[in-house]
């Protein structure tokens, strides 16, 4: 009899199951997405100055060298060639704080079909993708691929990821800023329920080095409503202890707190030049990828 791998060790039947439902939604999601689509989303952001040469009538003028122009009078357009294996990092915040849902689905479970959709789409288009795992250190990687036959392996990582500890998103991102030396995309899952200032410097640290960094802020929609009544006792998911209270009397003064922690989040990301989605978990994944997607290709396209 053969002996068994470690890593078949690592799944059960519940998350084997869900692994693959993981990467059935993924192609279902992405190629509805794609049916007619005839441009990579990401288009724009591998593309490397190659040469020079002469316009002519018809071409683009968005690609004309005005500094040539302003040296020499002639009209020269710039032409681009596209890197190879271009890297998408994505980055899942796997803390306890992703485990609440209010409704059928949980901040992480929304977090794990948005990285596979992602994974599976930038596969597609035969760029190259990372997928990591993380809370207050990185706990699972599934090392940069341009293979999209390992789509499953990135939804078995996916699947199997239980939560067990706090959350320390800026460590994360500058560990990755010291250890990818060649320019890509890093995509942040998380609902940012960190230290805001730290989470901005480590966003910082990954655009300082050429990084584009695109932030999904995905939240229950109890947390942005708080439609809480009577006596709730609140239990918190990162060693923080319960509460009990009338929701009701704090309502007002939480929201006003929440929203201006999100208003100051997106600030901080535009100020950088990164792209923010708000999510709430009970808006369809599909929808939000489609609307985030067109806009990136009406902008990069």
């Amino acid at each position: 009899m053969s002996a068994k791998s470690p890593h078949n060790n690592l799944l059960d039947a519940e998350a084997i199951q869900r692994a693959e439902h993981l990467g059935l939604q993924a192609r279902t999601i992405v190629e509805g997405y794609m049916a007619g689509a005839h441009q990579s989303p990401f288009r724009g952001f591998a593309i490397e100055f190659a040469q020079h040469r002469e316009y002519v009538p018809g071409d683009d003028t968005r690609h004309l060298d005005w500094k040539v122009l302003g040296r020499s009078d002639r009209y020269y357009i710039k032409q681009y060639e596209q890197e190879t294996n271009y890297v998408a990092h994505l980055l899942l915040d796997g803390s306890e704080s992703m485990k609440y849902g209010s409704g059928k689905i949980s901040k992480l479970d929304y977090g794990r079909t948005m990285a596979a959709c992602l994974a599976y789409l930038i596969l597609l288009q035969r760029d190259a993708v990372a997928v990591g795992v993380f809370d207050a250190k990185m706990r699972e990687y599934q090392p940069r691929t341009d293979s999209l036959a390992k789509v499953h392996q990135i939804c078995e990582v996916l699947a199997k990821f239980v939560p067990t500890d706090q959350t320390a998103i800026a460590p994360a991102l500058s560990e990755l800023a010291r250890q990818v030396k060649r320019r890509g995309i890093v995509i942040l899952i998380s609902d940012l329920l960190d230290d805001e200032t730290k989470i901005l410097e480590g966003i910082q640290h990954l655009r300082f080095g050429g990084h584009e960094v695109i932030v999904f802020h995905v939240l229950d929609p109890y947390e942005l409503t708080f439609p809480f009544r009577g006596t709730v006792e609140f239990h918190g998911l990162e060693q923080q202890g319960k509460v009990l209270t009338r929701p009701a009397e704090l309502r007002a003064s939480y929201l006003a707190e929440f929203n201006a922690f999100l208003d100051r989040i997106r600030l901080g990301c535009e100020r950088q030049g990164c792209p923010y989605v708000r999510i709430s978990t009970d808006q369809p994944w599909a929808d939000v990828l489609s609307a985030f997607l067109a806009t990136r290709l009406h902008r990069y396209g």
